[in-house]
């Protein structure tokens, strides 16, 4: 599995990592079997939030890794609503609690709410100060908000933005990314396979995928997150509901693609215009 610095922390992270959103819809045994071989396949990087199953995720996320936490490099998110000052460092008490943890690696602002930016700021800096987060970030931020975060400073961060980015929809592309490269920010990309709007094999950019596919000895969706993490700030986070998902998804980070491969891909799935209002789910 590829490993890259994680922006500014420098930690080195495994490009291909584990979601848990939806996993509440899931058999819990076979959660939590998948966190485990994907863990056990290298994919170090799992990253979790409170609202996943009103905190269940985190509770299946603290089994898996019960043991083995400093393998982990550990994500979760506080929800906008409690992004207070005070808030912001009950919710993360309450997550490391379910997580089994004194600690997490990186901790984000879920998407941005009501609560000023600067008191959710400060909480993060306390955190940090306490040990409690050894990183902070954001998710679901435009440029716009990049911008007043980054004039609002803090010592720890931001040290990544997690987005919405899959095959067919690559707004991020735009603004955001180029973005964060420029100031060294760690762009992570959530439902990958976007959620049912997976390309199928008989669709022109299924077909792009299953001839690059065939020639790797790989799946589409192992070419498609191969491709979604071809630039050096991107992350992908995929979910597996069951432990062959899982190291059907760790195969990805071994795919080297060629520049002409990417190119068609590239085409098959074109960027599009720019929208008003960044994409989310």
């Amino acid at each position: 599995m590829e490993l890259r610095h994680f922006g500014s922390t420098r930690r080195d992270v495994p490009v291909i990592g584990q979601g848990t959103w939806y996993q509440e819809g899931d058999d819990p045994a076979a959660a939590l079997a998948a966190l485990r071989r994907g863990l056990g396949l290298g994919m170090t990087h799992i990253d979790t939030a409170e609202m996943y199953g009103s905190g269940g995720a985190e509770e299946v996320v603290g089994q898996a890794i019960a043991g083995r936490r400093d393998e982990v490099f550990l994500v979760s998110k506080v929800l906008p609503q409690h992004a207070s000052r005070g808030g912001t460092v009950a919710a993360c008490e309450t997550s490391l609690a379910r997580l089994g943890t004194d600690r997490l690696d990186c901790y984000l602002l879920h998407w941005r709410g009501e609560y000023p930016l600067e008191d959710t700021v400060a909480a993060f800096e306390q955190l940090l100060g306490e040990g409690k987060i050894l990183s902070w970030g954001v998710s679901n931020f435009d440029v716009p908000d990049l911008e007043e975060l980054r004039d609002i400073g803090g010592q720890g961060g931001p040290v990544c933005n997690q987005v919405l980015y899959h095959l067919r929809e690559r707004a991020v592309e735009h603004a955001v990314l180029p973005w964060c490269e420029k100031y060294g920010l760690a762009v992570v990309g959530y439902s990958p396979f976007g959620h049912g709007d997976f390309p199928g094999p008989d669709t022109v950019g299924g077909r792009v995928l299953g001839k690059i596919a065939h020639a790797h000895h790989a799946t589409l969706r192992q070419v498609a997150l191969r491709f979604l993490v071809r630039r050096p700030e991107l992350f992908t986070i995929p979910k597996a509901s069951a432990a062959e998902h899982a190291a059907q998804n760790a195969r990805a980070g071994n795919i080297r693609l060629t520049e002409a491969e990417m190119e068609e891909i590239d085409r098959a799935f074109p960027l599009g215009r720019r929208p008003s209002v960044l994409p989310t789910l």
